[in-house]
């Protein structure tokens, strides 16, 4: 499974490695002359919340910095905290400031597409980053591929309830994500491909089916609670996130209830409920991968140059490809915990402590 996760980096530096290449050569040729030094780029992020899930502050944010400061340019690494009417403040700012580039996380298409719109009459490119802006118009897309993540969580359910011989027609909760969030769709057309023939053979049968506003997990619990109420013989929860699998554990458990659950992320969290066996599985979307890529384009592009990228992602509200770079994302179960920790994703220190000490090492995890 190591292997699996250092392929995983190998793959998504493909075109960061071509970009960074292209900066190397052109930062050779500038030194070469004898014009006087260039104004040291600027360059802003924009992440969304601290709610949705601990990555953005304790991920995304760390990786993207390293890599803006190893490269020599300034950032400006700002959190909009789920506030549509902030981001687009934090926006202005930055482009009173005089970014070269912009990197999003938007919260909704309306105020990401007024930021991108914006920020390209003011002649700044910008970088969607890990959600696509549908309408938007970014000339950039970073993310991973959002359908391979549903599609892993649909088989993780599958396999669960296989292993707990779950009965013919067994009832499948689905708690989605936020209905504005491009990805949510995205991960819910991945599952749904390997749930509804499911459904439709009568191996499942689908119950319960709502999205969470915002991601919020407090509301998935409610979400949740209520789902249990009009189907109590509910017997497993393809859930989207970690964050909301952790409400709806709590629910299960207040129900002195057990059933599988997924998530997505590999949260410290949802991996100290793999290992309880509370949880069945994450999906692990390695985010350093995922901030070097989105980094090196930024960089390309406050140097003055023009990228380019492997793949392309169809935007469906301007029917149009925007060019993207998509990683890999990987099914973790409780036998490759131990992956993610290898992986530098989460320490043991934060994973292993109190009751997990002994969880961990019988995961393999040293």
């Amino acid at each position: 499974m190591r292997k699996g996760i250092l392929a995983l980096a190998a793959a998504g530096l493909v075109v960061a490695g071509g970009l960074s290449a292209c900066g190397n050569s052109s930062n050779s040729n500038a030194g070469s002359g004898s014009s006087p030094a260039a104004k040291t780029p600027l360059i802003g992020v924009i992440l969304p919340d601290t709610k949705s899930s601990v990555r953005w502050e304790t991920a995304d944010k760390p990786f993207l910095k390293q890599a803006f400061d190893a490269a020599g340019v300034k950032s400006d690494i700002q959190n909009a905290q789920g506030d549509p009417a902030q981001f687009q403040t934090i926006a202005d700012q930055m482009l009173t400031e005089g970014v070269n580039v912009l990197v999003i996380t938007d919260l909704d298409a309306g105020s990401g597409t007024a930021v991108i719109k914006k920020a390209q009459a003011a002649g700044v490119p910008v970088i969607d980053y890990d959600r696509l802006t549908l309408g938007g118009g970014a000339q950039y897309y970073v993310s991973f591929d959002n359908v391979a993540v549903g599609k892993l969580q649909g088989q993780g359910l599958q396999k669960c309830m296989s292993a707990i011989n779950a009965p013919k027609g067994a009832k499948v909760a689905e708690v989605n994500g936020s209905p504005d969030d491009n990805n949510a769709t995205l991960f819910a057309q991945g599952y749904d491909s390997i749930l509804n023939p499911l459904y439709a053979d009568g191996t499942y049968s689908k119950g319960p089916n709502q999205a969470v506003p915002k991601w919020d997990n407090a509301q998935a619990g409610t979400i949740f609670e209520q789902m249990l109420t009009s189907a109590p013989d509910i017997k497993g929860a393809l859930v989207a996130n970690d964050g909301m699998a952790n409400a709806v554990i709590a629910v299960l458990k207040k129900d002195h209830l057990q059933m599988p659950v997924t998530g997505q992320d590999a949260t410290v969290q949802g991996l100290q409920h793999i290992l309880d066996g509370d949880q069945c599985m994450t999906v692990y979307k390695a985010v350093k991968t995922e901030a070097k890529a989105a980094s090196d384009l930024a960089i390309a592009l406050a140097k003055g140059q023009k990228p380019t990228t492997q793949q392309t992602v169809k935007d469906t509200t301007l029917n149009k490809d925007v060019p993207s770079v998509l990683a890999t994302p990987v099914a973790i179960y409780k036998d490759n915990v131990k992956a993610v920790v290898d992986d530098g994703y989460v320490t043991k220190a934060d994973l292993c402590t109190g009751d997990y000490a002994a969880k961990c090492t019988a995961a393999g995890i040293s």
